[in-house]
């Protein structure tokens, strides 16, 4: 380890070389490279953390590129991890870095986070957000939290003993929202200061956590506001009518998209399912990403309509009996299914939650 690299944080009364040789020392996993992730990542890298393992299955696209700073045109269709290991490793040749290039699941997840110290959740869903937490708790794992929506961020730090108990995600939320009541980035927007700011919380968290600091968010939520910057510390206990996994066996077997009100009864699952209902008469696929999104659905004819101007076009919908929408990720889609249900209930809706990228690859 070069002492002269890190001299500047070395030279902190609270830090010292103990602190940083805890960091060389340490491993840590970042389950998502986007807003959050990008941050979260190069802090870690240049601060000398031991080992890196990062978790995504999603591809750089050019609407990335404005707040996710690891990546750059070139990387625009190249998938994240590869594209983030290749960044990283020119900023810290000392640190190993681990790609994981898939999504994260109830089959894979302890195999992925059990070689790491810390777990860090940089996602944007609720369904991934309690399968990590109640994945941590089994495994007795460390986990710094961060969500952003539009201007404010929240940060906590789960599943660490402090003061003779232990805290997760599920004490602060027992019951997932709606799944229409929280748009992710492609709908509700952000900036990217906002996403590094929050990021660089998130991050700082993990290094206090390593290091062994008294002054960890433990059993505390911080929410701040970039806008106007007022921030406020919530202390939260363990929740008795929390649900959820106690077991392996449990875990690997509980519905997480049922548990988030994720209803499947309109999902189209196969591309064979897709063909034979756009096969039908009067069938539209309605794409309702943004027109900048990759992939674009080139061997499939699609109307273009986002999400955000659905309503201003429900017109054009009315000369089909079956509609099925695709997005990214079927977050969009579902949405969309639900809103023109409203105003078409005779029509045959679907959607097709597995996303535009699948039909690509």
């Amino acid at each position: 380890m070069n002492l002269k690299r890190y001299n500047r944080q070395i030279i902190l009364p609270d830090f010292g070389v103990s602190a940083q040789e805890k960091l060389a020392e340490s491993s840590v996993l970042v389950v998502g490279a986007g807003g959050l992730g990008c941050p979260v990542l190069q802090i870690l890298v240049s601060s000398g953390t031991g080992a890196i393992g990062i978790v995504d299955f999603d591809i750089v696209e050019m609407n990335n590129l404005h707040r996710q700073f690891l990546y750059d045109e070139q990387d625009v269709g190249t998938p994240k991890v590869i594209a983030a290991v290749e960044q990283l490793n020119k900023m810290n040749a000392d640190t190993k870095i681990a790609a994981f290039q898939e999504k994260i699941t109830t089959a894979n997840v302890l195999s992925i986070i059990h070689n790491f110290d810390v777990i860090v959740d940089c996602t944007d869903n609720f369904t991934t957000r309690y399968l990590l937490n109640d994945a941590c708790s089994l495994l007795k794992k460390p986990l710094v939290y961060a969500s952003i929506f539009r201007h404010e961020g929240q940060i906590s730090v789960f599943n660490v003993e402090k003061d003779n108990q232990v805290t997760g995600y599920r004490d602060l939320f027992p019951v997932p929202p709606n799944q229409n009541e929280v748009p992710n980035c492609n709908e509700a927007g952000v900036l990217p200061a906002h996403s590094a700011v929050i990021g660089t919380f998130q991050a700082n968290e993990v290094i206090k956590l390593l290091i062994g600091s008294d002054e960890v968010l433990i059993h505390k939520l911080l929410s701040f506001n970039t806008r106007n910057y007022q921030s406020m510390i919530v202390n939260f206990t363990p929740c008795k009518e929390k649900s959820g996994p106690e077991t392996i066996e449990q875990f690997k077997n509980f519905n997480y998209e049922e548990f988030c009100n994720i209803r499947k009864e309109n999902d189209i699952r196969s591309m064979a399912d897709l063909q034979t209902f756009l096969n039908q008469d009067n069938s539209i696929l309605i794409d309702v990403r943004e027109t900048d999104e990759l992939p674009r659905l080139n061997s499939l004819q699609a109307l273009e309509i986002p999400l955000a101007s659905l309503r201003q076009h429900l017109n054009t919908l009315e000369s089909y009996e079956n509609l099925c929408f695709i997005c990214a990720s079927g977050s969009r889609s579902r949405k969309a299914l639900e809103l023109t249900k409203i105003y078409f209930p005779e029509k045959e809706i679907r959607h097709f939650p597995s996303g535009a990228k699948s039909i690509s690859s």
